[in-house]
């Protein structure tokens, strides 16, 4: 054999490359001295080449040395194939603000023209008699639909981290998420309305001091029905949502919970105005009807409770996740009360076909944004884990608005979607001459006020409540959503209502008063 300081052939043993290089490279410095020369000598004491061991394909993953090129002098730095590195997840840490708004935009506009939608069901279902007359089912308006933030919104975030992260890879992991997570929704939707059920009663008894059984029966029956069914259809649409983003190669992070929620704020409330109108129908004739309806709902709790503690994934939602659904669906009940206070006085009526646009919308946004820093936070470890990413200190306005970073960026291209949304929304409401209000130029500068206001406020919460719930070792995705999108919708029918107010106080009587 030739002893050139070149590299001749390589060798192949037990799955390595095996370069074949001179044995005075064994001894250098920057190698360090592995065998003693005099084992690689010939007969006549000349150097042999010596087969040396690269790390190649090596199954734990340790660096590769360089190959020894022709010239001795380069090195191929291509060639490190560690497999310490997992397949990068689709993840939003190289999204442009482009991408971002690109994927965000036609979610967030089918989320609006679903509240829109909503918001005309409203406009013309606050006229039907239990509307008239059991004035308390406008409490359950924004509690019910609230209930796209309390869980099918937490459901498309838990699944949207899920799957950016690996866990729906394999049909096993896949199916086992599935049945986990809807029979948990099941139970946290009976619970929750009936929940509601009550602040609703509480809520309508307290101002007037007036109580009905049969009225709060009412309420229980077409609540509990409500969430059961709503929730059961929102869940298996966002689960086909979460599968088909995946697959196509987008982020089920800026689709899932837009889509969630154009579609639960319509289904809920046709189904709330259509259940609580026949059960009311059947108050005279058959009284038994109601609470035969919430017996059959309840008795299915035991059912959706075995389920979903066989699932590890749900198991800890289901003994730990009660506290935001039902703080949250309190918050919303109290911008129920705000609703049903307003739109009962003649002159802000035009106020219901708004409520919903502008609460959606902001709940929307903020959903979102929620989703995006959870799954970046995930991407670094598990909650508590990463003191570093999950700052508890309340950030500044500065530092989630206008800072590089992929969350601050993806917080700017959300904010600027509120008022070209809201003008395409406004312009639809018009169109269809929904409501009783004339799109006056002044009602437009107040209504984008309160809906910039709103998406601002819920935002920067946003960016400080994910991170502490973090630091909390409380996973964002199952407790900031239901807060912030009962905010948002507290804040929204707040603001709506004090702009309606100043509106008419200052004569612009053309914009609120009714028919």
């Amino acid at each position: 054999m030739s002893s050139k300081p070149e590299q001749k052939e390589t060798h192949q043993a037990n799955g390595a490359v095996l370069p074949i290089v001179p044995v005075d490279c064994l001894a250098s410095p920057e190698r360090g001295q592995l065998v003693e020369p005099s084992d690689f000598l010939g007969p006549d004491g000349a150097g042999v080449e010596v087969v040396v061991l690269e790390s190649r394909a090596n199954a734990k993953g340790v660096r590769e040395e360089d190959a020894l090129l022709e010239n001795g002098s380069q090195s191929n730095e291509s060639d490190d194939t560690s497999t310490d590195r997992g397949p990068e997840p689709a993840s939003p840490l190289k999204e442009t603000s482009f991408s971002i708004g690109l994927q965000v935009l036609f979610p967030f506009l089918l989320a609006g023209f679903g509240t829109v939608a909503a918001g005309m069901v409203l406009d013309i279902v606050q006229h039907w008699d239990v509307f008239k007359y059991v004035t308390e089912v406008f409490i359950l308006v924004p509690a019910l639909l609230g209930l796209k933030g309390n869980l099918e919104m937490t459901l498309a975030s838990r699944l949207s981290t899920a799957a950016n992260i690996g866990q729906m890879d394999t049909p096993k992991e896949l199916w086992k998420m599935i049945t986990g997570n809807m029979a948990l929704i099941q139970v946290q939707a009976t619970v929750v309305g009936f929940l509601a059920s009550i602040a609703a009663v509480v809520f309508g008894w307290i101002p007037d001091g007036h109580f009905s059984i049969d009225h709060a029966v009412l309420l229980c029956a077409s609540s509990v029905a409500t969430a059961f069914i709503a929730s059961l259809v929102l869940g298996m649409i966002m689960i086909g949502v979460i599968i088909g983003s995946r697959k196509m190669g987008i982020n089920p992070d800026n689709v899932a919970t837009p889509i969630a929620a154009s579609l639960g704020d319509l289904i809920t409330l046709a189904l709330l105005s259509g259940i609580s109108w026949g059960l009311y129908k059947e108050l005279e004739s058959k009284a038994y009807v109601n609470p035969l309806v919430c017996a059959f709902f309840i008795a299915l709790l035991p059912i959706w409770i075995i389920i979903a503690k066989k699932n590890a994934a749900t198991r800890e939602v289901l003994y730990s996740g009660w506290e935001p659904v039902i703080i949250a669906m309190a918050i919303s009940s109290v911008g129920g009360l705000i609703l049903d206070r307003t739109v009962s006085d003649p002159n802000f009526a035009g106020m219901a076909v708004f409520t919903p646009v502008i609460n959606g919308v902001g709940g929307n946004l903020v959903a979102v944004q929620a989703s995006r820093i959870s799954t970046y936070l995930h991407m670094s470890g598990m909650p508590g884990e990463s003191p570093d990413t999950a700052p508890r200190k309340c950030p500044s306005p500065c530092s989630t608005f206008f800072s590089s970073d992929v969350n601050s960026r993806s917080a700017r291209v959300l904010f600027l979607l509120v008022v070209p949304g809201h003008l395409v929304f406004l312009y639809t409401i018009s169109s269809m001459q929904g409501g009783h209000t004339t799109l006056t130029l002044i009602f437009i500068v107040f209504y984008m006020t309160a809906a910039l206001l709103q998406v601002l406020i819920l935002l920067y919460i946003a960016d400080w409540m994910v991170h502490w719930m973090w630091g909390r070792d409380l996973d964002p995705d199952n407790f900031s959503i239901p807060y912030l999108t009962a905010l948002g919708d507290l804040i929204g029918t707040g603001l709506l209502a004090l702009s309606f107010h100043v509106l008419w106080l200052i004569g612009d009587r053309d914009s609120d008063v009714g028919d």
